[in-house]
C-alpha cells in the first residue's frame, strides 16, 4: 500500500542497483549476504556481509521468514476504526443476499481504513501501492458486472493478493509471492491490535464517545418512527424504501452475525497490516553457485537446437502448409490440433522453469559471462514465442474442429500470460530485472481484469452460435449450462433451439427475480430483460430439445 519515509543506508550497506550481479535476476550485488530493505523504503533492496549482521537481520537458513519483523504497529487512528465499523456494518447488511456489487461496497472502506493506518504510522504512497490498490478495486467490480461464477471468483482470488501487495509493498520475488502470509497473520494479530486501541482511547474519551452513541440512538429512533409513518401514508414512498433498503430479516441473524465478524476481522487485518507489515523484500533466496560456461552453455544450446527444428515445422504449419503436414503425419485435422495444444503448453510452462534455473546457475565471470547468458536465453525466450505462438494456433484449430469451451478458452489465456511473461523476460535481459516481478504480478492482474471484463461465456456462446450458422452443429447440453452472461447471443438462435438453450436459465431468473440490487450483476439484469421480451416457449420441452440437441451435435 504505502512505504515509509526514506532514510539513507547504514555505513557498509551498497544499493543492489549500483552494479547487478550477471545472471541475477533480482539485482542484488553480492553473492552471499543477506538480502534487507531498509526500513524506510521496502524497495531499497541492500545486502548485509554475513559478519556484520546484526540481530535483526536474517540467519543463513530462516529465508521464508522476514528478516526484521516490523515495530509494533501505531494504536488504531479513529478515522481507520470508524472505516472497520462500516466495512461491518455493510457486510452484515450486504453480503448475505448474493453478490455483485456490494463486493465493491464492503472493500471501500476497508480500504480506507487501511489507508488511515498506514498514515498514521509514518508510511507515504508509493505509485505502485496505487497501481495495486486500484487494480484489487477494479477486480471486485467483475462479480457486478458478469454472471458466471468461475470468471468472478478468479477475479476476487486475484483481488485479495493484489491488495497484499498495496498492504505490503516491496518489488523483489519474496514480496511478490509471499505477500498473503502477512495478511493471514493479521487476521489473528488485526483484532487484538484493534481492541488494544478501542480500550485505549475510550479511557481517556468517554465523556466525548457518550454523547456521540447517544445522538446515534436518537438519531436512529427518528428515522424508524418517522421513516415507518411516511411508508404507511404513502406506497410510492414505501416501495423506494423496499428498493433502498437491504433486508434485514432475523431469520438469516446466523448468517448476518457471521459477515459482521469477517467484515471487521478483515477490515482489522487490511488495516493492521498497513500499519506495520512484514517486510518480504528481506527475505533472502539462497543463490545458486556459478556455473562453468561449458558446463552451463552445453545443455542450452542443444535445447534452442531442439526448439530451432521443431520451429521450422511450425512455421510452415502456421503459415499455412496444413495439407502437406496432414498428408505426411496421416492424421485428420482435428487430430493434430487436439495431440498438440497440451503438449506445447506444458513445454511453455517447462521453458520457463529452465530459463528461471539457468539464471540461477548462469557463469558470473564478467562481460563474455553476460553475454553469453544474454545470447543463449534470449535466443531460447524467441524459439519459445513460436511456441506459443503454435499452441494458440493449434487451439484455434480445435475449436474449429469441437467448438469453443469454457476450458478451452481459459488455458488459451493462459497460454498468452506465458507469453507475455516470457517477453518480459526478454526485456529484463535488456534493460534489468529490477522491475520484473512487479510486472509479472501487474500482467497477472491486468490478464485476469481483461478476462473478466471480456466476459467469457458470452464469448463461448457467441464462437459456438457462430459456428452452428456455418455448420449446423451445436453442443446444446452445454450451452444450456451457461450463464445468464450468454443470453444475448444464444438469443440469436432461430426457435425451437433458442428456447431449449435459454430454459435453463430462463428457469433461475425466475427463481432469483426478488434479488436485491447490490446482489445482481449487470449480466443477470440485461438477460432479465431479453427474456422479458422474447420469453421462452412453452413448446421447448425435454423430449424435443433432447431430440434437437442430438441432431445438432453431430451435424
Amino acid at each position: 500500500m504505502t512505504d515509509r519515509p526514506t532514510t539513507p543506508p547504514e555505513p557498509g550497506e551498497r544499493p543492489s542497483d549500483t552494479h547487478p550481479a550477471p545472471g541475477d535476476p533480482d539485482g542484488n550485488v553480492e553473492a552471499t549476504g543477506t538480502a534487507v530493505a531498509t526500513d524506510a523504503d521496502p524497495d531499497a533492496d541492500v545486502r548485509v556481509p554475513e559478519d556484520k549482521r546484526g540481530p535483526g537481520d536474517l540467519e543463513a537458513g530462516d529465508w521464508l521468514t522476514p528478516a526484521r519483523a516490523p515495530g509494533p504497529a501505531v494504536p488504531i487512528p479513529v478515522p481507520a476504526l470508524w472505516g472497520v465499523l462500516v466495512t461491518g456494518v455493510l457486510a452484515t447488511l450486504l453480503l448475505t443476499d448474493g453478490v455483485g456489487v456490494n463486493l465493491l461496497l464492503v472493500a471501500l472502506p476497508a480500504a480506507y481504513a487501511a489507508y488511515a493506518a498506514g498514515r498514521a504510522a509514518g508510511r507515504r504512497t508509493h505509485a505502485w501501492s496505487l497501481v495495486w490498490a486500484v487494480g484489487g478495486l477494479a477486480l471486485l467490480a467483475i462479480p457486478a458486472l458478469r454472471d458466471a461464477d468461475w470468471p468472478s471468483s478468479l477475479a476476487v482470488l486475484t483481488a485479495l493478493a493484489a491488495g497484499s501487495l498495496a498492504l505490503h509493498g516491496g518489488r523483489r520475488w519474496p514480496a511478490v509471492l509471499l505477500g498473503p502470509i502477512g495478511v493471514f497473520q493479521s487476521l489473528v494479530t488485526g483484532p487484538r491490535w484493534g481492541w488494544q486501541g478501542v480500550r485505549a482511547r475510550s479511557e481517556g474519551a468517554r465523556g466525548r464517545i457518550v454523547p456521540v452513541l447517544r445522538a446515534l440512538v436518537v438519531t436512529v429512533v427518528l428515522l424508524l418512527v418517522f421513516g415507518a409513518l411516511f411508508a404507511g401514508a404513502d406506497a410510492a414512498f414505501a416501495g423506494l424504501l423496499g428498493d433502498l433498503m437491504p433486508e434485514a430479516s432475523f431469520t438469516g441473524g446466523f448468517w448476518h452475525v457471521l459477515m459482521l465478524a469477517l467484515g471487521l476481522v478483515g477490515a482489522l487485518a487490511a488495516a493492521h497490516t498497513a500499519s506495520a507489515p512484514p517486510r518480504w523484500d528481506r527475505v533472502r533466496v539462497p543463490g545458486g553457485r556459478a556455473r562453468g560456461r561449458a558446463e552451463w552453455a552445453l545443455p542450452l544450446v542443444v535445447l534452442v537446437l531442439l526448439f530451432a527444428s521443431f520451429n521450422a515445422v511450425q512455421l510452415t504449419v502456421l503459415f499455412g502448409g496444413y495439407d502437406a503436414v496432414l498428408r505426411e503425419t496421416g492424421e485428420s485435422y482435428a487430430e493434430y490440433a487436439r495431440q498438440g495444444f497440451w503438449q506445447l503448453l506444458l513445454a511453455t510452462l517447462l521453458t520457463l522453469v529452465v530459463i528461471v534455473l539457468a539464471l540461477r546457475w548462469a557463469p558470473r565471470g564478467g562481460a563474455r559471462d553476460r553475454r553469453l547468458v544474454r545470447g543463449v536465453l534470449g535466443t531460447l525466450c524467441a524459439l519459445a514465442l513460436v511456441v506459443v505462438a503454435s499452441a494458440v494456433r493449434r487451439m484455434d484449430m480445435y475449436v474449429e474442429a469441437y467448438g469453443l469451451t469454457r476450458l478451452r478458452l481459459s488455458v488459451t489465456a493462459v497460454e498468452w500470460w506465458l507469453g507475455l511473461v516470457i517477453v518480459l523476460i526478454m526485456a529484463a535481459g535488456v534493460w534489468g530485472a529490477r522491475w520484473l516481478p512487479r510486472a509479472v504480478a501487474a500482467g497477472a492482474v491486468a490478464g485476469v481484469l481483461a478476462f473478466g471484463l471480456a466476459s467469457p461465456d458470452a464469448l463461448v456462446a457467441e464462437r459456438n452460435v457462430q459456428r452452428y450458422e456455418e455448420t449446423g452443429r451445436f453442443d446444446l447440453d452445454y450451452a444450456d449450462g451457461l450463464s445468464a452472461d450468454a443470453v444475448p447471443a444464444l438469443d440469436r438462435l432461430a426457435e425451437p433451439m433458442r428456447s431449449c438453450a435459454l430454459r435453463r436459465v430462463a428457469r433461475d431468473l425466475a427463481e432469483t427475480a426478488d434479488a436485491p440490487w447490490y446482489a445482481t450483476s449487470r449480466g443477470r439484469s440485461r438477460a432479465r430483460d431479453l427474456l422479458a421480451e422474447r420469453p421462452v416457449s412453452a413448446r421447448a420441452d425435454v423430449i424435443t430439445c433432447g431430440q434437437l440437441g442430438s441432431e445438432a451435435l453431430y451435424g
